[in-house]
């Protein structure tokens, strides 16, 4: 799709993400197994045919260049376009300056970029929304619409604090524009727009002039009567990681196989840097029940209800139920986890018993070992 263009937001927000956020931004948190929460936001642009994406990012980015490279792994390795990484833009929080304050704000710090977008139409999408999104559809539905600015919306059962609220009538078009809300109402927006480049270089140029950083506030809410926004709904699984007990949670229900089917359609693949692993081996006296296991893994405990991601280790007698476990992370014998999030390179000591709870799971940080 030759007049889309793509721009992803990968910053750092007011979250609850604690052990999980301080490596690295929500984008690049690993999420169903193999995958990073980026990789979705870059295959829906890709499956739609865009073949320019820029990526903006902000602090502790270090982890999302690691995962990105050269773009290889989306088929956004290019000597034209391509894969674009974005400098940090207003990030001296340590020296006492204002950090992001919102997308104007970073689409200003990249101002020149805009510029040399060859498309027509841009896509600005969250890096920490798990969706598989028929952004396609979504496009062409801009188009026939006549619409100044397309919101994706969809139901509010994923809902964070904070979120933007839309009100729409009968023909799609968005009557109102909500947010911090105490009750929510109308549908719940995926922070997902579609809007023609021009429109989106002269909204940065008049926000900026005012001093304007808030893309809800003065642009969604401001203009919602001077500009025709459009709505179209998703009904389907999308989730945002703002927070552990989401994660946590949307995680578990990957389990499900109509969700887990939902979101790894064939027509739309998910695609990610590969493990470079061997298959995974559960021995004679191992047990897997219910679980989404990656390449790599050696299990010859018990696990159950869980997500491994490549080459974790569960030795003979140890026992994973409820638990998320990140890459190379090693169970010894004897252990005991339930509802457990280990980030990578975690070694949990023969016989150690650690339980959380299905509302409050226990996060155990980078290279800790308990």
């Amino acid at each position: 799709m030759k007049g889309l263009h793509g721009i992803i937001f990968s910053y750092e927000r007011r979250n609850d993400l604690r052990e999980l956020g301080e490596i690295r931004s929500a984008s690049s948190i690993p999420f169903g197994g193999r995958y990073r929460a980026v990789d979705f936001a870059l295959s829906n642009l890709v499956n739609a045919g865009v073949t320019d994406v820029g990526v903006v990012l902000h602090g502790r980015y270090q982890s999302m260049l690691d995962h990105l490279g050269t773009g290889k792994a989306w088929d956004l390795s290019r000597k034209r376009g391509g894969l674009r990484v974005l400098p940090p833009f207003n990030y001296q929080q340590d020296w006492g300056v204002m950090p992001f304050r919102g997308k104007i704000e970073a689409l200003s710090g990249i101002r020149t970029y805009l510029d040399t977008i060859r498309q027509d139409y841009v896509a600005l999408m969250d890096g920490d929304l798990v969706v598989n999104l028929p952004l396609a559809d979504v496009y062409e539905s801009h188009i026939k619409s006549g619409a100044d600015i397309t919101v994706v919306c969809g139901n509010d059962s994923f809902a964070t604090d904070d979120g933007t609220y839309f009100e729409k009538n009968s023909e799609g078009r968005v009557t109102e524009v909500l947010f911090r809300l105490h009750r929510p109402r109308g549908y719940r927006g995926l922070e997902v727009y579609l809007l023609s480049t021009q429109l989106l270089k002269d909204l940065v140029d008049e926000c900026v002039g005012r001093d304007q950083f808030s893309w809800r506030r003065d642009i969604l809410q401001a203009k919602k009567d001077s500009l025709y926004l459009r709505s179209y709904i998703w009904e389907g699984f999308a989730a945002q990681i703002r927070s552990v007990q989401e994660y946590y949670d949307r995680s578990m229900q990957l389990l499900d196989p109509a969700i887990r089917a939902e979101l790894f359609t064939p027509e739309r693949p998910i695609r990610a840097k590969g493990a470079d692993k061997s298959s995974t081996y559960v021995g004679a006296n191992g047990r897997c029940v219910n679980s989404l296991v990656a390449e790599g893994c050696r299990i010859e405990g018990t696990v159950e209800n869980s997500v491994l991601f490549p080459g974790v280790v569960v030795e003979a007698g140890a026992v994973v139920r409820n638990c998320v476990l990140f890459k190379e992370d090693i169970v010894r014998a004897g252990a005991q986890l339930a509802y457990i999030i280990a980030d990578k390179d975690v070694e949990v000591l023969p016989d150690r018993t650690l339980m959380g709870h299905a509302t409050y799971p226990i996060v155990l940080a980078k290279g800790s070992k308990v």
